[in-house]
């Protein structure tokens, strides 16, 4: 897309499986190719981007109508949708017993990009808003999922782990716990230099914590993936009168 031009965008969900491998091979193309990830099930060949969890997930599709294009990619699982496919995805790396228990509305994100050309502009705004109306519609109360650090060594993230340990901590109430627990407690707090952890800290995890997101306890190194992975939460009820507003004017 050409820079200063608007795209006219349309979110919608995967109806096909041809819509699902184009999800996968945008997800290639940034977590392979861009960030150095793989995994068991990643089709080099066909340069797709896929997992045992993908058939049970639903698939947001961000499209720029103006040329045709894939612009971004969201999936989304529900309980329900988890139970079909033996369990939440993130329940690999984090005891997801708090939000199991919680007997609260739970959905699973995951596996959220952009192409390049539409990073920095309205596109992840686009997909947000779509993802508030799936949340409404199905009465949604805890979103949840893994959000990643690139790279798999911890001592090079102390700034913005340690940030989120002492400052973003989710209630002990909704406190998932890391499996192959790595410890976020790395710098004391008040040796804390916020602005160079907000400087380190991936866009997508700065956006939640605006939101009024937290994180569960403990870190999970994903050598595989080639990132450092921690448990995002946003409680629904809980969030930030700015994420009100960027959830649509209200509608959670």
């Amino acid at each position: 897309m050409p820079r200063g031009v608007a795209a006219d965008f349309q979110v919608r969900l995967a109806q096909t499986e041809a819509d699902v491998q184009a999800a996968q091979r945008l997800r290639y193309e940034v977590f392979v190719e861009e960030l150095g990830g793989s995994g068991a099930m990643v089709d080099h060949a066909a340069r797709l981007e896929q997992d045992r969890f993908d058939p049970y997930f639903d698939h947001l599709l961000l499209m720029d109508q103006r040329n045709g294009k894939l612009a971004g990619v969201y999936r989304v699982m529900r309980s329900d949708m988890a139970a079909r496919a033996g369990g939440f995805y993130s329940a690999e790396e984090y005891d997801l017993s708090p939000l199991l228990n919680s007997g609260r509305r739970l959905l699973e994100l995951g596996r959220s990009c952009l192409d390049p050309a539409y990073r920095g502009g309205a596109a992840m705004h686009h997909l947000w808003g779509a993802l508030a109306q799936y949340v409404a519609e199905h009465e949604i109360e805890v979103l949840f999922g893994v959000a990643s650090f690139r790279g798999t060594d911890p001592a090079s993230l102390a700034q913005p782990l340690s940030l989120l340990h002492h400052r973003h901590l989710a209630a002990p109430e909704l406190r998932v716990r890391a499996k192959a627990f790595q410890s976020m407690d790395l710098i004391p707090e008040a040796d804390l230099d916020r602005r160079a952890a907000m400087l380190a800290m991936p866009s997508l995890i700065k956006a939640y914590l605006r939101l009024g997101g937290s994180v569960g306890e403990g870190a999970f190194v994903d050598h595989a993936f080639n990132t450092t992975d921690v448990c995002l939460i946003l409680d629904t009820q809980q969030m930030s009168p700015r994420g009100v507003r960027i959830y649509g004017g209200g509608a959670l």
